[in-house]
Parts: C-alpha cells; sequence; structure tokens
C-alpha cells in the first residue's frame, strides 16, 4: 500500500509539474504587459530555473539537517509562499523573487519525491511510474492553453497563477505519509563546487543578450555539474555514470532541438506559427504515449534505439524544408524519447557501484537533465543567430542524441519483464 500511494503522490505531482509548466507559458504575456515588463521577459522567466539550480546542491544537506517531514514543510511554506509573491506582484523584481522561492522548493520536494521513489519502489514499479509521468502531460498539453486562458479571462492571471496549488498538496500530502520514517542521507557533494551550478546559471539567464557571456555561465554550470554527478559520468564509466552522462547528452539534444523549433520552422522553412505549434505538440505526444508501451514492454535495447530514432528524426527536422515532413520526423523524434526515457531514467536512478545515496542520486539525475537542457537551449542560441547557424545547431543537437545514443549502450540495463 506504501508504494501505490507514493506513485499515485509522485504521478499526481508531475500533473501538477505540467499543469504549472503551461499556466506559467501561457500567461507569461499577460504577466508581462500587467507589470509593464514586456522588455524584462528573461527576468520573468529567470526566478523558477534559478530557484531550482539552488535547490540541487543543497538538498541532500537540508534533507540530512531538516529530516523528510521537516524538508516537506520547509518546501510547501517556500513554495506557497513563493506563488503567493508573485500572484500579488507589483513589479517585475517580486514577481521573479516569488518564482525563485517557488523554484527553490520545486526543487527541494522533486528531490524528496524521486529519492523516496529510489527508496521505496522496486524496478517493475518504478519504470511504469517514470512512464504514468511522462503520460501526465498530455492533458496539460492539448487542453492547457486554452483552459488557462479562459480563466485567466474569468478570474484574471493573478488568481490563475494558483491553479496548481491543489495538484501540488494532493501530491506531496500522498508522499509523505509514503515516507514516514525515512532516515535522511548524508550530505557528501563539495557545496563550493556544486554552487557554480546556479552560478553559472545565473549568468547564462541573464546573459542571453550577449551570447559569448551565456556560453562562459554554460562551462561553469558544466564545472559544477561534474562535481554533483557520480566519478566516471565524464568518460561514461559503464553502469550508473553512463546512463547519467546519457541522460545529460538527450537532454541537450531533445530540448535544445525543441526550443528553437518554431523559430527554424517559421524562419528558415517559411512555415506558418499555426503549424509550428502543430509541430511542437507532436514531439511530446509521441514521448507521452510511447513511453506507457516502452514501461510495459521495457527492454533493455529500448534506451540505443529509441535515443537513436530521436537522433534521425531531429536530423530530419532540419533538412525537411516542408511542414509535413517536420511534422512527421519530430513525432518519430518524440517516440524515439518515449521507447528510451523510461529505462533509461530508471538505470540513472539506480545506484549500482556509484555508493550514492538516494538523495544524492535524486540530485544527480534532476542535475543531469536539467543542466543538459541548460547546455542544449545555451548553445544552440549561440550558434542559431542566422539560418545557417539554426541548421548548424540541429546538426550538434543530432550529434548529442547519437552520442547518448551510445553512452546508453554502455549503461548496462538488464531487461524487464
Amino acid at each position: 500500500m506504501t508504494g501505490v500511494r507514493l506513485a499515485v503522490g509522485i504521478v499526481a505531482l508531475e500533473f501538477a509539474a505540467a499543469v504549472t509548466g503551461f499556466v506559467a507559458s501561457t500567461l507569461l504575456p499577460v504577466v508581462a504587459a500587467d507589470l509593464d515588463a514586456r522588455n524584462d521577459l528573461g527576468l520573468l522567466i529567470a526566478g523558477s530555473t534559478l530557484g531550482l539550480f539552488v535547490a540541487l546542491p543543497l538538498a541532500s544537506r537540508v534533507l540530512a539537517r531538516l529530516g523528510p517531514r521537516g524538508t516537506l514543510a520547509a518546501g510547501m511554506i517556500a513554495y506557497l509562499g513563493g506563488l503567493g509573491l508573485a500572484a500579488s506582484a507589483r513589479t517585475a523584481w517580486m514577481f521573479a523573487l516569488g518564482q525563485f522561492s517557488a523554484g527553490l522548493a520545486s526543487g527541494l520536494l522533486a528531490i524528496f519525491g524521486v529519492s523516496s521513489a529510489i527508496r521505496h519502489l522496486d524496478d517493475r514499479l518504478r519504470i511504469r511510474v517514470i512512464a504514468a509521468s511522462s503520460a501526465m502531460w498530455i492533458v496539460p498539453a492539448l487542453v492547457g492553453p486554452a483552459a488557462t486562458l479562459g480563466l485567466e479571462h474569468l478570474v484574471g492571471w493573478r488568481w490563475t497563477l494558483l491553479l496548481p496549488v491543489p495538484f501540488v498538496l494532493f501530491g506531496r500530502l500522498l508522499v509523505v505519509r509514503a515516507a514516514r520514517g525515512d532516515a535522511p542521507d548524508a550530505a557528501s557533494r563539495p557545496l563550493l563546487w556544486t554552487l557554480s551550478v546556479p552560478l553559472g546559471a545565473a549568468i547564462v539567464v541573464f546573459g542571453a543578450g550577449f551570447w559569448p557571456l551565456a556560453l562562459a555561465g554554460a562551462a561553469i554550470t558544466a564545472v559544477g555539474t561534474v562535481a554533483i554527478l557520480p566519478p566516471g559520468t565524464a568518460r561514461l564509466r559503464p553502469g550508473t555514470p553512463a546512463a547519467l552522462g546519457a541522460m545529460v547528452l538527450f537532454a541537450i539534444g531533445y530540448f535544445g532541438a525543441d526550443s528553437l523549433i518554431t523559430v527554424l520552422l517559421t524562419s528558415v522553412f517559411q512555415v506558418s506559427l499555426g503549424q509550428a505549434a502543430i509541430v511542437l505538440s507532436a514531439g511530446p505526444l509521441g514521448w507521452a504515449v510511447t513511453s506507457l508501451v516502452a514501461a510495459k514492454f521495457s527492454s533493455a535495447r529500448f534506451p540505443v534505439v529509441g535515443l537513436s530514432l530521436t537522433a534521425l528524426g531531429t536530423a530530419a527536422v532540419a533538412f525537411g524544408g516542408s511542414f509535413a515532413i517536420t511534422l512527421v520526423a519530430w513525432t518519430v523524434a518524440g517516440i524515439g524519447v518515449g521507447l528510451a526515457y523510461p529505462g533509461l531514467y530508471l538505470r540513472a536512478t539506480t545506484a549500482d557501484a556509484s555508493g550514492f545515496t538516494a538523495a544524492e542520486l535524486a540530485t544527480a539525475v534532476i542535475t543531469a537533465e536539467c543542466v543538459g537542457q541548460l547546455l542544449g537551449r545555451a548553445v544552440g542560441g549561440a550558434l542559431s543567430s542566422s539560418g545557417t547557424g539554426l541548421l548548424a545547431s540541429y546538426g550538434l543537437f543530432a550529434a548529442a542524441l547519437a552520442a547518448a545514443a551510445f553512452a546508453a549502450s554502455r549503461q548496462s540495463i538488464r531487461t524487464f519483464l
């Protein structure tokens, strides 16, 4: 019963994360207009990202000092307080501060949830939870923007911003009840080096108008990432390190390509914005649906095959030249991710010989994926100052995904039936 309660809580939290993401992105133009911050969009979106990266190196220390119940209480207070501050903000800086607090809390609570799953869920149940969590993005992706705009029209953006709160509270209640009695993990990663992750992230976010500075921030972030991840990750040592390395490379390739696909389609291929939006949604939907199948018929070959498909689909997007070809190519890329992600994530959260505690392993896998996203978007943006640069960036993304497929071949995932 404990495992089922924890699994339902984690899936509910993923649904809450999906709702939060679509609400925030949909409301961004309205918030910017109301706060007179059209020229400060980076500030409006930076807060939650920076809060998450600050939470990553601190999470295991907070768990060790406060324990699971204290961490949950502190996280919920910071989350609700931050969201309330953002909803009542009168300036862009106040909104960003509220988002920072909410992002910090979300990072702490995410690591708490993942570490609880590592402790309490066996491999068979955990891979199904991962797949179900991916599927939680289907409904928000289809109805989230329209529902958000409808609610904003009725009650305003400030109240609409609070929409995810009930889902977060429900998920956290289930997780904490399932994780009662957990002994806190000891913190062992070097704090100074790991804090370079949020420092580099801040430079990337606020240096977006000057790409050399953003790339320098990405390099600083990479240094901190090496300090957080298990030894041997950079060398793709077989086992957990190789799986985490594959996660970084996957995030660089897929999320980097995802962040620029509408720009590529509209500026290079002269596709309408509406058609570009259809292509944009095709990848996540393919991911979500396929992950359910991958979890049911899990195989050690799925990560390698799936990442190879994603690499091919991403390369085809760059050379498609038409709406129909890019739609098929990006759908194939999403199907590949759905095939690969459950097994890859499961292996990346299995301690193996890394010696990591559950909290450290949770921090490592969240860091790998989030830093990969950051690096993919930073490097892609740096290369994409022209149409030729966009095509070159997609070549880089496809190469990163091919490298992820190679790394996945070294992770030694056993077959799950």
